[in-house]
Parts: C-alpha cells; sequence; structure tokens
C-alpha cells in the first residue's frame, strides 16, 4: 500500500511551529507528499523531510516559488496516473475543466477553493483537499487528504486537521 498526504493552500511565508506539529501529526503514515499550491514560500516543503514530496505552485506564491515549481505535473504511483495542480484560472465548473484537460488520468488533486471535496467525476477520482490551515470561507475548520493506492485500487478520503492526532 501507498498512502499520499495531500493539502494545499497553506499560505505560509515560513513554517511556525503549529504547521510543523499539525504536519508531522496529520502525515505520520504518508509514504509521500503532495501540495497542490499557494504554498506560498518554498520553505513550507521542509516540514516534510524525509518524504518525496511533489509540489505545484499557485496563484499567492512568490516569484522563487512559481520558478521553482510547475504550473502542474503528472505522478506515476504504481499503475495509476495522477495530476496535481493548483486550479487558478477555473472560475466555474472546474472539475470539468481539470477533467477536460488532464483525462485520461486516475486521479486530478486540486485546490485554491479552500473547500475539500472527494468524489468520482466519471471515472476519475477529484480530490481537493481544502485549506489545511483553516483560514477557508466562512470559518471552515482545516481540511487535507488522504489517498491511499493499494491492490489496484485508489480512494481518496477528507479529514479535519482539529481531528489529528
Amino acid at each position: 500500500m501507498v498512502t499520499i498526504g495531500v493539502l494545499s493552500d497553506t499560505h505560509l511565508l515560513e513554517p511556525d511551529g503549529w504547521f510543523r506539529r499539525k504536519a508531522a501529526s496529520c502525515f505520520a503514515a504518508a509514504d509521500m507528499i503532495f501540495h497542490a499550491g499557494d504554498l506560498t514560500s518554498l520553505s513550507v516543503l521542509e516540514a516534510f523531510a524525509g518524504k518525496p514530496v511533489y509540489a505545484v505552485h499557485g496563484n499567492m506564491c512568490g516569484p522563487r516559488t512559481r520558478n521553482s515549481l510547475p504550473e502542474s505535473r503528472i505522478i506515476e504511483v504504481g499503475n495509476f496516473r495522477l495530476a496535481l495542480v493548483h486550479g487558478a484560472g477555473f472560475l466555474y465548473n472546474m472539475e470539468e475543466r481539470l477533467f477536460d484537460r488532464f483525462a485520461p488520468v486516475d486521479c486530478i488533486v486540486y485546490g485554491h477553493t479552500h473547500k475539500p471535496a472527494c468524489r468520482r467525476f466519471g471515472p476519475t477520482l477529484m480530490v481537493n483537499p481544502g485549506c489545511f490551515a483553516a483560514t477557508g470561507r466562512h470559518g471552515a475548520p482545516g481540511t487535507y487528504a488522504i489517498i491511499t493506492v493499494e491492490d489496484g485500487c485508489l480512494e481518496g478520503r477528507i479529514h479535519s486537521t482539529g481531528n489529528a492526532p
């Protein structure tokens, strides 16, 4: 089994103590990390030292981060192809537009909306981990996702950072 920890929209200039503790507890069992953009600063990725990290830039990232990270990428995990993108620029029908852009892939991981989502769009698993640091609209709690790849199955689940160990 491969476990992927997924987060987005951290909006941090640097990883503070709260972020480092939450990231460590939320992603303790993760084999790899996907960050779907708006990390703002590359230093945020330091919290995941020792794990493979795949990240893309978002619309709130500074020039150094934008120049260091791609807008999107395809990652192969087992026999599955997963697209990773922030999603800025898609103002309506985001999942449909992302599907049109990346199909055929098995999973599309995106961020930007601060609204967690984990559902199928046709044959494709769509995962938006929401906003990790509880800066979502209307006081939404911080959220993240865990994607598991096991025995030819790809599954995702949304979790609250408030319920993390």
